[in-house]
């Protein structure tokens, strides 16, 4: 479990279909270029839909970014904090992206990336996981980001009183699906709808949320990859662009809105809706109602921020990996270094013995 002090940055929780979109896995990349920036921590990577694949490509770019020079075909390989994945006995869908980047191979047809998840104990337990991340934060210390189905964070408002530890940890809610004030029906609300439905309907905090409309209005573009990213020939990230689709191609880009706005809440780069209340059909379509009392809100795009953003998405995306900073130690230990310390400046120098005569 990590430990944090009040002064530690703030914690994001990530909990996304990784691999099912370029999106979440831009976003992923986004998340590391501002922890690597210490404006924020990876505080812990759960995917919401049940696919060992995607737990597989998330442990492969969390090692990237974990080494400062990137990942290597050989030697000792950096540990990867637990992953959490949705277990599920049936075979996995077809997600193109994900087959093709974790299998991607060098000019020996050796594997680029390796992965010690092979099996589903591999894994851990997404509610479990985010519940302990939770309580390892002080209050207010975590921030939480959603992309994907809604099904880990239903299954999590089952745990015994997890009410009152979410909203006192959580400084801000964002979730990446739908489309606002309405729209069509959105294919994440859709694969869990009744986990959908709960978490509108009983999550304790503010939700902020990202729509499809605000990722059309402000995409990543796809011309800057092979620029932006030309530092690695094997960067992750970029290799998963490729594999997406026929290059070069903007994607939109709700999830990099969403984490974006959770780590630089004061930053300005996207307008805020009134208060009010999102509900979902059974047809999967989201519509807010105004309400002084809703607890709900989405972002909208500013037109006079759309470059700002979308620089802000190459550069924090493209970021290298940052050295980690110097590891804090909790507060009563660092107190009896720094005694220990004082305590040797105070001995007199040991004087050299007396020669042999």
């Amino acid at each position: 479990m990590q430990f944090t002090t009040p002064e530690t940055p703030l914690g994001l929780i990530f909990d996304v279909n990784l691999g099912q979109t370029i999106d979440s896995v831009l976003a992923l990349a986004l998340l590391h270029g501002l922890a690597g920036k210490q404006e924020c921590r990876v505080a812990s990577l759960t995917i919401n839909y049940p696919d060992l694949r995607a737990a597989q490509l998330c442990e492969v770019i969390e090692r990237y970014y974990l080494s400062a020079s990137g990942p290597s075909l050989g030697g000792n390989l950096p540990t990867v904090a637990p992953i959490g994945v949705v277990e599920s006995r049936k075979a996995p869908a077809d997600q193109p992206l994900l087959a093709k980047t974790v299998a991607l191979t060098d000019g020996d047809n050796r594997k680029l990336w390796a992965s010690d998840i092979k099996k589903w104990n591999d894994t851990a337990i997404p509610e479990i996981l985010i519940r302990n991340i939770l309580m390892a934060n002080f209050d207010g210390k975590a921030a939480m980001v959603v992309s994907g189905p809604a099904t880990n964070l239903a299954t999590l408002l089952n745990l015994p009183d997890i009410k009152p530890l979410i909203a006192a940890k959580l400084k801000v809610m964002v979730i990446a699906d739908g489309e606002f004030p309405s729209g069509k029906p959105d294919a994440a609300f859709m694969s869990d709808l009744p986990a959908a439905k709960r978490v509108l309907a009983d999550w304790p905090t503010p939700i902020v949320f990202s729509g499809r409309e605000l990722g059309t209005q402000i995409p990543f573009p796809g011309a800057s990859v092979e620029s932006a990213f030309a530092y690695n020939p094997n960067h992750p990230i970029a290799a998963a662009y490729r594999a997406g689709h026929q290059m070069p191609y903007d994607v939109p880009a709700p999830a990099m809105a969403a984490v974006l706005y959770a780590i630089r809440l004061s930053e300005g780069y996207f307008k805020l809706s009134e208060p009010g209340v999102v509900s979902v059909s059974n047809d999967g379509r989201t519509e807010f109602r105004p309400s002084a009392e809703g607890k709900h809100r989405y972002l909208k795009a500013d037109p006079a921020q759309v470059e700002r953003v979308t620089k802000a998405y190459v550069e924090l995306a493209s970021a290298k990996p940052a050295a980690p900073p110097p590891r804090r130690l909790p507060p009563a230990l660092q107190k009896l270094e720094e005694e220990r310390a004082a305590a040797a400046k105070k001995q007199p120098p040991l004087s050299d013995p007396p020669e042999q005569q």
